[in-house]
């Protein structure tokens, strides 16, 4: 049965691609009862979401306001992979995310005064620097080029174990990290 993706007309051409590399045919549909597909695909999503968290130009902002809710606390949205105060935000506080217990969306916790309260009696935002997940056709085409080349390493590695193959793949994935630098 195909995967619900929202972008699955967008990355079958990557997963085929991978399992190009790897000496595979290519595929029609993102099928995961296709083990070589279910590799392919879930290395896809997972160094996609390794390399945007590396921050790239594309995917972080600096000095960005964040609204803090009713509670003085700041909610961090979905598509955001690493989130701190800005410094001239930071002051006395160490921020992380953390998961407040007895909810699901994640917020700032701050670790030095330990507390989610991040905001004070007079700031409605705060200043943020965030790095964002995007999904795969807002991704730079040099980006995806290195990230399909790098999946295709892995996914060698995984699947076919040819070390003269991973080393081809590997000097590939250097040269589209290169490119996309």
């Amino acid at each position: 049965m195909p995967i619900p993706t929202t972008n699955a007309t967008q990355e079958l051409p990557a997963v085929n691609q991978i399992l190009a590399s790897v000496g595979q045919a290519p595929v029609t549909t993102l099928d995961q009862t296709n083990p070589d597909v279910a590799i392919a695909y879930d290395t896809l999503t997972q160094v996609s979401k390794e390399v945007q968290a590396e921050g790239w130009t594309f995917n972080q902002e600096f000095e960005i306001d964040q609204a803090v809710d009713s509670n003085k606390e700041i909610e961090i949205p979905n598509n955001v992979l690493q989130i701190d105060l800005s410094d001239s935000y930071a002051g006395d506080k160490d921020v992380v995310r953390r998961t407040k217990p007895g909810e699901t969306k994640q917020k700032l916790y701050d670790r030095y005064n330990h507390t989610y309260t991040i905001g004070d009696t007079t700031a409605d935002t705060f200043k943020v620097d965030i790095t964002y997940f995007y999904d795969w056709v807002d991704l730079p085409i040099p980006i995806q080029d290195y990230i399909v080349a790098r999946a295709a390493a892995i996914v060698s590695t995984r699947i076919v174990g040819d070390g003269a193959q991973h080393q081809y793949l590997s000097t590939r994935e250097m040269l589209a990290r290169a490119n996309a630098m």
